[in-house]
C-alpha cells in the first residue's frame, strides 16, 4: 500500500492526541458551574460552566461530552484495528481505516470551528489536519482499477446506495426545517444560542450530505467512485451515528427533548450499521503486500 508509513504516523498522532482531548473533556471539572447568559440577540440560555467546555451552553456541552466517551471508547479502538488490518494487505481494514479517520476529521473540524476556546483548540486543530491529511492519503492509496472487482455486484450493494441518498435527503430536509422557518419569520434559530452560526447544519447541507447523495448515485450506477466513496462513507456514518446517538441519550438524561430526532438518528444507526455488515459481506478479500 502507497505511503502507509505517513498514514501509520498520522494515525499513531491522531491517537495520542484525541486521548489527551477526550480524558480532558470527559474528566475536567474546573469551573463556577451553571449560569445564565444573554447572547447578543437577547437569547437568554444556561452555560454549562465546568471543565474545559465551561463556556458552551448547558445543552452542548454535555453533547461534547458523551462524543468524547465515543471517540474514546469506539472511535480510537477502531482506528487502530483498521490500520492493523491495513497494514495486512485487507481491503476491509483500508476501508474502516477510510471511514474511521472520516469520523475524527468531521468531529474535530467541529470541535475547531464550533466549541468555544478552549486551552485544546491547537489540539484540535492538529486533530483536524492529522486526520484530513491521512484520509487523504488513504484514499488515494486504492487502486481504482481493480477496486470494482473486489466487490459482489449483489443486490445488497445496492441498498446500501439506496439508504445513503434516502438518509442525505431525508437529514437534508430535518435541518431545512430548523433553519428555513425563522428565516420566514425574520428570527434567529434557537438553536444557535450563543455561537456565530448553525455550523452543524452548514456542514452538512454543504458537504456531508451531498457527499453521502453523491455516493449511493454512484454505487446505484456501479461506478468506481462508488465502490470508494459509498463503503467508506457509509463506515463514517455508522461511526458518527453512534456518536449522535449517545448525545441524544446524554440530552434524555438531562431531560432536554431531542424532537424528531430522537427517532431518526437511532434508526439511522442501526441501519448503517447493517449497511457496513452487508459491505464487508460482499467484498472479495485479496491480500496483497504493502
Amino acid at each position: 500500500m502507497r505511503n502507509i508509513k505517513a498514514i501509520s504516523i498520522l494515525v499513531i498522532c491522531i491517537v495520542l492526541f484525541s486521548m489527551a482531548a477526550t480524558l480532558a473533556g470527559i474528566f475536567s471539572n474546573q469551573g463556577p458551574g451553571p449560569y445564565e447568559y444573554e447572547t447578543i440577540r437577547g437569547q437568554s440560555i444556561m452555560i454549562y460552566g465546568k471543565g474545559i467546555y465551561q463556556h458552551m451552553s448547558q445543552e452542548m456541552a454535555p453533547q461534547g461530552i458523551a462524543q468524547d466517551v465515543v471517540t474514546l471508547c469506539i472511535g480510537v479502538p477502531l482506528l487502530i484495528l483498521s490500520l492493523l488490518l491495513t497494514r495486512k494487505g485487507m481491503l476491509r481494514g483500508k476501508i474502516l481505516l477510510g471511514g474511521t479517520l472520516g469520523y475524527f476529521f468531521v468531529t474535530y473540524l467541529l470541535y475547531m470551528l464550533m466549541g468555544m476556546y478552549n486551552n485544546f483548540f491547537l489540539i484540535y486543530v492538529a486533530l483536524t489536519s492529522f486526520s484530513f491529511f491521512a484520509l487523504a492519503l488513504t484514499l488515494f492509496s486504492f487502486d481504482f482499477s481493480t477496486l470494482c472487482s473486489h466487490f459482489n455486484k449483489s443486490r445488497a450493494m445496492k441498498v446500501v446506495g439506496a439508504f445513503l441518498i434516502f438518509t442525505s435527503v431525508m437529514m437534508g430536509l430535518l435541518w431545512l426545517g430548523v433553519v428555513v422557518p425563522p428565516l420566514l419569520e425574520g428570527m434567529f434559530p434557537p438553536q444557535v444560542e450563543h455561537y456565530t452560526t448553525l455550523v452543524v447544519q452548514g456542514l452538512d447541507l454543504a458537504l456531508l450530505l451531498p457527499l453521502g447523495f453523491i455516493s449511493g448515485v454512484l454505487l446505484l450506477k456501479e461506478k468506481p467512485l462508488g465502490f470508494l466513496l459509498a463503503p467508506v462513507y457509509i463506515h463514517f456514518l455508522a461511526l458518527l451515528m453512534v456518536a449522535l446517538s449517545s448525545k441524544i441519550i446524554g440530552m434524555s438524561l438531562l431531560g432536554t427533548s431531542g424532537g424528531p430526532a430522537v427517532i431518526v438518528i437511532p434508526l439511522i444507526n442501526l441501519i448503517s450499521i447493517w449497511c457496513v455488515i452487508l459491505v464487508w459481506k460482499n467484498v472479495n478479500e485479496r491480500v496483497v503486500e504493502i
